[in-house]
C-alpha cells in the first residue's frame, strides 16, 4: 500500500481532532498543558494568536472542538475545552506588554473595514502590525457587532467584551462609530487599497402568519429586540412572552425576557427537542430558569384578543426523517392556542446589503449573498473582501475569526500585487517528548475522571438581574482537575521503519488494538475499503486517516488507525528499539492552515 505522507502538517493536524475541528485551529492541548502548569498568561496569549477573543469565546463559543474531543473514546463527555479557555482569561496577568508592536511608520496602504464585529476586528489585529492604516466604520456607537447586540450580559458581561475589543482598538484602529456606510461605490471612491465587509447577518426573519397586521404591535424580531435591550432602549418585558424559534437567539430572548419582568415565558418550535439548533447547554440553562420549551409546535396564526393581548395558534406535528436526513412535519390535527402580550420571532437571520450598488461589478447569488472565492474570500470586485456572517450567512464567532485571518492574508497579498490564491503555508516541527526510559515531557496516564461542572449562580437569583453573569467559571482547583482530562492528542505517534524488528510488542500492549502488522496489500484504491476486514478493529470514522508505514524487512506493513488512538504512549514505552516515539506537533503561522 502507499505509505502515508507525513511530510506535511495536514496529516498531523487532522489527528489533533479538537484543533482540527476549530475553524481557527486553536492549539487546544498545548494551552491546556500550560493551564496545568499555572502559566495562565502564556495560555491566554497562545489562544489570542488564533482565536483572538479567549475571554469572550471561553463563555459563548459554539464549541465545535468538543464533539471532536478524543476524551469521548474513554468517557461519555469531552474535556471542557471552552470553559478552560475562559480560565486563561480569568487568571491571566496584564498582557498588554505582550501584544504585537504596531509601527509608527505605515506602509502606505489604507484598508477600510465595514462593521466592527469579530471578523473585522480580526482583520485589524492581523494587519495593523504589518503597517497598514485601518479605518473601521460601524453603524452602532460601540464595537463588537453581534457579540454586543445579540448576546446578553448574563452570558457575556460588557466589561469582558470591552477588555478584549480594546486590545485591538488600542493598537491604532481609526474607529468611525455611529457611521453607517450607505454606499459602497462612495466608499470605493476614497481610494482605499482594499475594503473588507464584515457586517454580519443583521436582518432577522419575519414570520408573516395570518393575522399579523392586526397584531404587529405585539410582535418583534428577536435580534432587534435584543439589540434594544443591549443599548438600554428596552428595560422591561410584559408578563407573558412567547418566543418562536429553537436556536441560541431564541434561548437568549426567553432568558432576557425573564430578567426584564416576564413571569410566563414559553419557547415554541416546529422541530423536535433534539433537533433544535440551540446548543444543548443553552437549552439546559433556559429550562433551569423555569422557561417552558415546547417542541413539535408549528405556528398557524396570530389573533388579537379583546384586552389588547394576542393569541398564537399552533398545530402539534410529528417530525420524521428520511435516509438523507430531510425532515418531514406530519400534522396531527391537534391545535394549541397560547395567549401572550409579546411575541419574539427568532427563526433565523439573513445577510442584507441595501447599501451595495448592483452595477459596480460585485456579483450576488440567488440568495442575495456575494459571490466569493472560498479560498480567498475575495469578491468579483477584486479589492473587496467579505468575512463572517456577511460572507455565507449566519455561523458563529469562531468562524468569523477564521474568516478574518483568511481575509487578512488575502488582503496583504493583494496589496503587494500578488495573487491572493497563492497563499503561504504553515511550517511544522515534531519534537520528541522522550526524556528517559520511562519518562515523558507530558502526562500520558489515562485516568477516568468525569467532566467537572461549571459552578453557576443560584438560578432563581440569576434570572432577576440582566447583568448578573450566570456562570461563575472554574476556580483554580476545578480548572486544574479538568485540564488533567486532556489526552494530549498533539503528542503524535511517530514510527521509523528502519528501527522496527516486528516483535509485535507495540501491537500487544496497545489498549485499543489500533496497531496492526499485516501483509502488504498491493492494490490501488481507497485505504478504507482495501483494509476492511484485515485489521484487529474496524475503522469507526471514515474521515480520519490511517497511518500506513512503508514496507518493512519482512514485506509486511504497519497500519495504525488514527481514529481510535488515545496517544497514551505505551507503544513507544514498550518498543525495545525506539521505532516508536512520541513527538509534539508544533505549528507556526497557524493562520495559514485555515483553508
Amino acid at each position: 500500500m502507499k505509505k502515508t505522507d507525513v511530510n506535511h502538517y495536514q496529516h498531523y493536524l487532522k489527528v489533533v481532532d479538537c484543533q482540527h475541528a476549530c475553524p481557527a485551529h486553536t492549539p487546544v492541548p498545548e494551552y491546556i498543558r500550560l493551564i496545568t502548569q499555572k502559566r495562565y498568561s502564556d495560555a491566554y496569549m497562545l489562544n489570542w494568536e488564533s482565536n483572538v477573543f479567549p475571554g469572550i469565546l471561553g463563555r459563548v463559543c459554539d464549541r465545535p472542538c468538543e464533539p471532536a474531543c478524543r476524551r469521548t473514546r474513554v468517557e461519555d463527555k469531552a474535556v471542557a475545552i471552552c470553559r478552560l479557555k475562559r480560565v486563561t482569561a480569568d487568571y491571566k496577568d496584564d498582557i498588554t506588554d505582550r501584544l504585537p508592536a504596531v509601527p509608527e511608520q505605515k506602509n502606505g496602504k489604507r484598508i477600510a473595514l465595514v462593521g466592527a464585529g469579530p471578523a473585522s476586528l480580526t482583520v485589524a489585529r492581523d494587519l495593523l502590525p504589518l503597517g497598514y492604516q485601518i479605518d473601521m466604520f460601524e453603524r452602532d456607537g460601540k464595537a463588537g457587532g453581534m457579540m454586543r447586540t445579540q448576546i446578553p450580559q448574563f452570558r457575556l458581561p460588557h466589561d469582558v467584551l470591552d477588555e478584549e475589543l480594546n486590545y485591538i482598538l488600542d493598537m491604532g484602529v481609526n474607529g468611525f462609530f455611529n457611521h453607517p456606510i450607505e454606499s459602497l461605490d462612495s466608499l470605493l471612491s476614497k481610494n482605499y487599497n482594499a475594503v473588507f465587509i464584515g457586517t454580519g447577518a443583521p436582518k432577522g426573519r419575519h414570520l408573516g402568519l395570518p393575522g399579523y397586521e392586526d397584531c404587529k404591535d405585539n410582535i418583534q424580531i428577536g435580534i432587534d429586540w435584543l439589540s434594544g435591550v443591549s443599548f438600554e432602549h428596552i428595560d422591561e418585558a410584559p408578563k407573558r412572552v412567547v418566543v418562536l424559534g429553537g436556536g441560541n437567539t431564541a434561548m437568549d430572548c426567553c432568558r432576557t425576557a425573564k430578567r426584564l419582568g416576564a413571569t410566563d415565558v414559553k419557547v415554541l418550535v416546529r422541530s423536535s427537542f433534539e433537533a433544535m439548533k440551540a446548543s444543548p447547554w443553552e437549552k439546559e440553562d433556559a429550562m433551569a430558569e423555569s422557561i417552558a420549551i415546547m417542541p413539535d409546535h408549528s405556528p398557524l396564526e396570530y389573533k388579537k384578543n379583546d384586552d389588547g393581548s394576542i393569541q398564537v395558534s399552533f398545530e402539534k406535528v410529528i417530525s420524521s426523517y428520511d435516509k438523507s436526513s430531510n425532515r418531514t412535519l406530519t400534522p396531527t390535527g391537534e391545535i394549541i392556542r397560547v395567549d401572550c402580550d409579546l411575541v419574539l420571532v427568532a427563526i433565523g437571520q439573513d445577510t442584507s446589503f441595501p447599501w451595495i450598488e448592483r452595477d459596480i461589478g460585485l456579483q450576488f447569488n440567488d440568495w442575495a449573498q456575494p459571490v466569493l472565492n472560498k479560498l480567498t474570500l475575495q469578491s468579483t470586485l477584486p479589492k473587496v473582501f467579505f468575512g463572517g456572517d456577511s460572507a455565507y450567512g449566519p455561523e458563529n464567532i469562531i468562524t468569523a475569526v477564521a474568516h478574518g485571518h483568511k481575509a487578512a492574508i488575502s488582503i496583504d497579498l493583494f496589496c503587494q500585487g500578488k495573487n491572493p490564491a497563492n497563499r503561504p503555508e504553515s511550517d511544522f516541527n515534531l519534537v520528541s517528548q522522550k526524556m528517559g526510559m520511562h519518562e515523558w515531557r507530558y502526562d500520558n496516564q489515562i485516568e477516568h475522571h468525569q467532566r467537572r461542572n461549571v459552578p453557576h449562580v443560584d438560578w432563581q437569583e440569576a434570572s432577576k438581574e440582566l447583568a448578573t453573569e450566570v456562570e461563575l467559571g472554574f476556580d483554580e482547583q476545578l480548572a486544574l482537575k479538568e485540564a488533567q482530562r486532556c489526552l494530549n492528542c498533539d503528542i503524535q505517534t511517530v514510527f521509523t521503519e528502519s528501527k522496527c524488528i516486528e516483535c509485535s510488542a507495540c501491537e500487544d500492549i496497545c489498549p485499543l488494538d489500533c496497531i496492526n502488522f499485516i501483509d502488504d496489500v498491493r492494490q490501488p484504491g481507497d485505504a478504507n475499503q482495501i483494509l476492511q476486514g484485515k485489521l484487529r478493529v474496524e475503522k469507526a470514522d471514515p474521515d480520519q486517516d490511517y497511518f500506513i508505514s512503508d514496507s518493512l524487512n519482512t514485506g509486511n506493513i504497519m497500519v495504525k488507525d488514527e481514529d481510535v488512538c488515545v496517544h497514551c504512549g505505551l507503544c513507544a514505552e514498550r518498543c525495545p528499539t525506539g521505532a516508536w516515539d512520541m513527538q509534539k506537533l508544533i505549528l507556526s503561522n497557524i493562520e495559514a492552515t485555515i483553508k
